[in-house]
């Protein structure tokens, strides 16, 4: 518990934009402070794999000046290729050798040497059958969890907690909406990369899956079909969900494109139903700046046949209406779940 009241900072490094949102709590309840955000320096982060830390650390330096933070830590999460989200099960074991157990069971699921992976679990409340337990396991290459660290400290911050998006956007949900106890939810937030694919069963995380398709993927497409800049086709992408003329050759790229993410992550949601029993996804919550194009989210739906609902990552958060009109809310929901659910965890080790 905490005594008197604590302000955090989390930081979400996206492939497009780095993001920086500041809390304050009291323990019980969060309150906004602050919400910067930045382009992503060109180049400097791909895929979740760190290429340029200094020029990272040049942009989040902006945004803790522009901010005003007097925060001297952070928390920040991975993402992409960089990390493996799992979950296994085991033979049930003793608690005193739960961490040598899974990190023997881990290497078969694990695409990269045991030995050049930071490792750590959590052990979920159901299980296949008696006689097992079902664990969330999470491997981090070393290597590029020391560029994340590094791209954050080099900001003249420390990094106090080093997360996982997925988990940090599941964390920002329980957040404001609690656990959903009956139910089988999802959670997507559509990034320019990657879109994060989480599955929270009866309350638990069970599924995370970082598809590799995103607003980028509309973006790169149009600048080919037109043979335009990138910044030009990104207006015309945005133009056209807004109902703002474009060539036509614009909505011919967008459907496309959208018929091609909407089979991955049908995909995604089939393995996901096949690895699980069958079991199957009630409703989704949906964020992120990808959620913007055109006729994107209504097509999942319908391929679906799941009922989608925007994610509010400020419904449970105090926010001064003074400081920050409905508008401006509004206008970074869709961007602030990770940065949320990233600042909520460096809270939580206090």
């Amino acid at each position: 518990m905490f005594f008197g009241s604590k302000k955090v900072i989390g930081i979400d490094l996206g492939s497009s934009s780095i993001k920086l949102i500041e809390l304050e709590t009291n323990g019980k309840e969060f309150s906004l402070v602050s919400f910067g955000v930045s382009p992503t320096p060109s180049d400097s982060i791909a895929n979740g794999q760190i290429n340029d830390a200094a020029a990272l650390a040049g942009s989040i330096q902006t945004l803790l000046r522009e901010t005003k933070t007097k925060c001297k830590s952070a928390a920040t999460g991975m993402w992409g290729s960089a990390i493996i989200i799992k979950k296994i099960s085991i033979p049930k074991v003793d608690s005193k050798i739960l961490r040598e157990t899974i990190r023997f069971e881990a290497e078969q699921y694990i695409p990269f040497e045991i030995s050049s992976v930071a490792l750590t679990h959590v052990v979920l409340s159901s299980k296949s059958s008696p006689d097992t337990m079902d664990v969330l396991v999470v491997a981090a290459k070393s290597d590029q969890l020391l560029q994340y660290v590094e791209a954050i400290t080099l900001s003249q911050i420390k990094c106090s907690v080093m997360d996982a998006n997925s988990i940090a956007l599941a964390n920002c949900f329980e957040l404001n909406y609690g656990k959903f106890r009956n139910e089988t939810v999802a959670l997507m937030n559509f990034g320019a990369e990657i879109t994060n694919f989480v599955v929270l069963h009866h309350g638990d995380l069970v599924f995370c899956r970082d598809i590799g398709v995103g607003g980028n993927n509309f973006t790169s497409e149009i600048s080919r079909v037109l043979n335009v800049s990138n910044e030009e086709a990104e207006s015309f992408k945005l133009s056209s969900s807004s109902g703002v003329g474009v060539p036509d050759d614009v909505y011919s790229v967008i459907n496309t494109e959208t018929e091609r993410m909407v089979d991955e992550i049908k995909n995604s949601f089939d393995f996901f139903s096949a690895s699980n029993n069958g079991l199957t996804i009630s409703r989704v919550f949906f964020s992120g700046g990808g959620s913007h194009v055109s006729t994107l989210v209504q097509q999942i739906a319908i391929a679906l046949g799941v009922t989608f609902e925007k994610m509010d990552p400020f419904k449970k958060i105090k926010v001064n209406t003074k400081k920050f009109n409905l508008n401006y809310l509004e206008r970074i929901s869709t961007i602030s779940p990770i940065a949320i659910g990233l600042a909520a965890r460096e809270a939580s080790k206090s």
